[in-house]
């Protein structure tokens, strides 16, 4: 395979631990670009990583270096991709205590306690979810983007507990993203809120953006900021209400914004109970409460928010797949103060 590979400008040279991808462009693969063309004939590799490669010089044509991802396919000429071994990435692996609900090859989903960071970030460069999946697995990690490190497909708030989901390979990564995008899959959260909404279900249908004056919040965006927002729309089931005064909600998610669910119920009105963005005063529910389950909703320390349940197709095998988180102590503990017999008596 390497003796065909000459030209002015050679690819580097090959290694023994390179994985080589080749294809013979058809004939209805004329005009394509060229890493469109090789994106769908190389399984696992995204777009924008194949992209990467040709950038990088680890591809030929016909022998010959291919560094434009543009370049028009030709047909019947033989395209090889080099896939470099995974290099180690900057994050570093600390042992942490992790919940591990299944794991294969492929990917690994966990229950995340509340307080756990998924990704660093100025302000939480160690200490989160990536240092710690680095340190179970990094021998398992076959390399994603290049790079000896988990994948992120989703994230949970760092006070959000639940289901999560991280690909281990590169074909996961792909697949699960894409399954995100397209929001093939399904997602249950449960909500401790303020209030009792109008019937027994319902759903919230508002565009979320960036908060016209605080960066760090996001809104529901109406007329005049509408080419700010994506749609979204979060639909809901009370599982439980105590009196008017706060109510257990199940949330399906139909789309993924930031801060979705938080941003929807607020928006109508019913705030997750501890939320330190969202819950803005002290709401007039609370007046409706016994002073024991009054003082523990306003004392609770995060958004009372658990992704329950995560369901999806394995990304490789294509086997249904459905986990659920137990909901974590404190929120169970607060919900049995609320069905204490000292705490009921809620006013309507």
């Amino acid at each position: 395979m390497t003796s065909h590979l000459s030209a002015a400008t050679p690819p580097p040279a090959l290694q023994s631990t390179d994985d080589l991808r080749e294809a013979i462009a058809p004939p209805e693969a004329a005009g394509m670009r060229a890493d469109r063309f090789l994106a769908g004939a190389v399984e696992g590799l995204s777009r924008s990583r194949v992209k990467a490669l040709i950038e990088a010089g680890h591809a030929t044509r016909d022998g010959v270096a291919l560094t434009d991802p543009a370049e028009t396919v030709r047909v019947g000429a033989r395209y090889v991709l080099r896939i470099p071994p995974a290099v180690p990435t900057a994050p570093q692996p600390q042992a942490m205590d992790l919940t591990i609900l299944f794991e294969d090859r492929d990917l690994i989903v966990l229950d995340k306690p509340a307080g756990l960071v998924v990704h660093p970030a100025p302000g939480n460069q160690d200490g989160t979810l990536v240092n710690a999946v680095l340190a179970h697995a990094a021998e398992d990690l076959s390399g994603i983007g290049g790079e000896a490190r988990p994948g992120i497909v989703h994230r949970l708030d760092k006070d959000t507990s639940g289901v999560m989901v991280v690909a281990k390979s590169e074909r996961a990564h792909t697949a699960l993203s894409a399954a995100f995008a397209s929001r093939d899959l399904d997602r249950e959260y449960l909500a401790l809120a303020w209030g009792l909404p109008a019937g027994t279900a319902g759903e919230v249908e508002a565009a979320i953006g960036r908060h016209p004056t605080d960066r760090k919040r996001m809104a529901v965006v109406g007329p005049q900021g509408a080419r700010n927002g994506k749609p979204a729309l979060t639909r809901w089931r009370l599982e439980r209400g105590y009196g008017a005064a706060a109510s257990l909600l199940r949330c399906r998610l139909a789309t993924g914004r930031t801060h979705q669910i938080r941003v929807h119920l607020a928006h109508i009105g019913h705030p997750i109970v501890g939320d330190p963005v969202y819950l803005r005063r002290i709401p007039a529910a609370a007046k409706l409460l016994p002073a024991p389950a009054r003082d523990a909703l306003l004392a609770f320390p995060r958004q009372a928010l658990h992704a329950e349940t995560l369901g999806f197709r394995h990304p490789v095998t294509g086997q249904a797949l459905s986990f659920r988180a137990e909901m974590p102590r404190d929120m169970a503990e607060l919900l049995a103060i609320l069905d204490n017999p000292v705490s009921k008596g809620y006013k309507t």
